[in-house]
C-alpha cells in the first residue's frame, strides 16, 4: 500500500461528496491519485458528472478540472471494492435530546462491510465521540469476516474544514492521524503525507478527542463573547471596539466574536458528542451545557432588541414587515444547517410580523412547515419594510444602501461598522 500510495497509483474511495468529502477528493486528485466519489444523492451525481459545483465555496472550474483529472463518482456501493483507501465522510449530527446521531456512518459501515477486501484502508473522517471508531465502525467492518489492523487497515483522520475560509484549504491544514496500531497510523500519514502535513497521535480515541477539543475550545469561546455582549451593552459599551482593542494585546488573548447564534455543521453539534460520552462515564461537561445554553438565547436577544427599537420608533411589531438579511450559518456560504435565523424568523412570526429573508447564496431555507425563498431587493424594493435584521454579513451586500434606504437596521454582525456616520440613528447593534 505505502509504494502505491508513494507512486499515486492507489485508487481513493471518498464516501460522502458532501462539505468535507468534495474538498478532500479535490485535494487528492490534485495530488495525482485517481480519486472516486460515492454518494447516494442523485442531484449530486448528476452535478458532479457535468462538472457542475453545487457548493458556493467551491467553483464549477475546480469541479471541472477534477473531472478532467479523472475523478469519477458512482451510488453502485460495489465499486468502492476497488479503492485500497476509502474515507467516510458522511455526516454525524445530534437528536433533538443532544445524542449523538451516528445514522450515517452505521450506513456507510455497513454498505462498506459488504464490498471491504483485504489490504484496504478505511479511515473515518466523521466528527465523533471518543471511541466510535473502535467501538461502532470497527464491529460493523468485522461484520465481513476480516479483522482490522491484520487484514485491512483502520484509522480515524477528523475533517478539519472551514467552508468559505479561502486562506486554510485542506491542502493547508494538518491532518491529525490516529490509529490502533503503529502499522495502520504509519500506512495512514503515508496516504495524507501526499496532501498535507500529517499530526500522528496515539491511537483512535486520541484523535477523536482532539478534534472535539477544537471545537469545544471555539464553542465555549463564542458563548464567552456573546454573554460579555450582553453585558457591555447594558454598561452602554461597544462589545466590538473592546475586542479590536483587546486583540493588539500580541500574547494571551485570542479574538472571538459576538453573533445572532451558533449554527452550521461543526460548533453547535460537536461539544455535545464530548458532553454525551462524559455523562456516560460518570463526568460533566458544565462549561459546554452552560454555552449551549448562552448561545441558545441569543435568538431571543436579537428579537428582544429589534422589539425595544421598533417599541422606541412607534412601530408594533404586529404588522411590521421585516427583512432577514443573510440566513447561511456564516458569511460567504450557502450552508444552512443550524442557522439561527431560523428561530428568529419564527420568533418574529410569533409576533405577528411579515417576515422576508434576502440571500442570493442560500435561495431556499425551510422554517417550520414553510419553505421560504430569498426575495430580490434590488430597486426600491428596501423601501418596503420597517426594518432589517443582518443576521450573515455577506461579503458583497451593501450594507450602506441597507442602512440607507431602511428605516431601522439591527445589526448583530458589527456589519455596517463602516456607512456613513449620519445613518448611525437608524442602527441598533444587537
Amino acid at each position: 500500500m505505502t509504494r502505491k500510495i508513494q507512486q499515486r497509483d492507489a485508487v481513493i474511495g471518498v464516501i460522502g461528496m458532501g462539505y468535507v468529502g468534495l474538498p478532500l477528493s479535490e485535494a487528492f486528485a490534485s495530488a495525482g491519485f485517481p480519486v472516486m466519489g460515492f454518494d447516494l444523492d442523485a442531484d449530486r451525481l448528476a452535478a458532479l458528472s457535468e462538472g457542475v459545483s453545487y457548493l458556493a465555496h467551491v467553483s464549477d472550474a475546480r469541479v471541472a478540472a477534477m473531472r478532467g483529472r479523472g475523478f469519477t463518482v458512482t451510488a453502485n456501493p460495489d465499486v468502492l471494492s476497488r479503492a485500497d483507501a476509502i474515507l467516510i465522510c458522511v455526516p454525524t449530527p445530534i437528536t433533538s435530546h443532544r445524542a449523538p446521531d451516528l445514522g450515517h456512518v452505521v450506513e456507510a459501515a455497513e454498505t462498506l462491510a459488504r464490498v471491504l477486501r483485504p489490504g484496504q484502508l478505511v479511515v473515518l473522517e466523521s466528527t465523533t465521540f471518543p471511541g466510535a471508531t473502535a467501538e461502532v465502525l470497527k464491529p460493523i467492518l468485522e461484520r465481513s469476516g476480516l479483522r482490522a489492523g491484520h487484514d485491512f487497515a483502520l484509522a480515524y483522520s477528523p475533517e478539519r474544514e472551514d467552508p468559505g475560509n479561502r486562506a486554510f484549504t485542506t491542502a493547508s491544514i494538518p491532518k491529525i492521524v490516529g490509529a490502533d496500531s503503529e502499522a495502520e497510523r504509519r500506512v495512514t500519514c503515508a496516504l495524507y503525507d501526499a496532501i498535507t502535513t500529517t499530526v500522528p497521535v496515539g491511537d483512535t480515541r486520541t484523535a477523536e478527542a482532539v478534534k472535539l477539543t477544537e471545537n469545544v475550545f471555539r464553542f465555549v469561546n463564542i458563548a464567552l463573547v456573546n454573554e460579555l455582549k450582553v453585558t457591555f451593552d447594558a454598561l452602554g459599551i461597544d462589545v466590538w471596539e473592546v475586542i479590536q482593542a483587546a486583540q493588539t494585546k500580541p500574547f494571551g488573548y485570542m479574538p472571538f466574536f459576538p453573533g445572532p447564534g451558533v449554527g452550521g455543521h461543526c460548533i453547535p453539534v460537536d461539544p455535545f458528542y464530548l458532553a454525551w460520552r462524559a455523562k456516560a462515564e460518570g463526568a460533566c461537561l458544565r462549561m459546554v451545557e452552560l454555552a449551549g445554553e448562552i448561545s441558545q438565547a441569543m435568538p431571543r436577544r436579537v428579537i428582544d432588541k429589534t422589539l425595544q427599537a421598533l417599541a422606541e420608533r412607534g412601530r408594533s411589531p404586529v404588522g411590521a414587515h421585516i427583512l432577514v438579511v443573510g440566513v447561511a450559518y456564516k458569511r460567504n456560504i450557502d450552508d444552512t444547517r443550524e442557522t439561527p435565523a431560523r428561530d428568529i424568523i419564527e420568533i418574529l412570526r410569533s409576533h405577528g410580523a411579515r417576515v422576508s429573508y434576502h440571500d442570493s447564496l442560500a435561495p431556499e431555507l425551510t422554517v417550520g412547515d414553510t419553505l421560504m425563498t430569498s426575495i430580490d431587493i434590488t430597486g426600491d424594493a428596501l423601501t418596503a419594510f420597517d426594518c432589517a435584521i443582518i443576521v450573515t454579513d455577506h461579503d458583497h451586500l451593501d450594507y450602506e444602501r441597507l442602512a440607507r434606504e431602511t428605516p431601522l437596521v439591527i445589526d448583530t454582525r458589527n456589519a455596517t461598522a463602516g456607512v456613513d456616520p449620519t445613518l448611525s440613528d437608524k442602527i441598533v447593534k444587537a
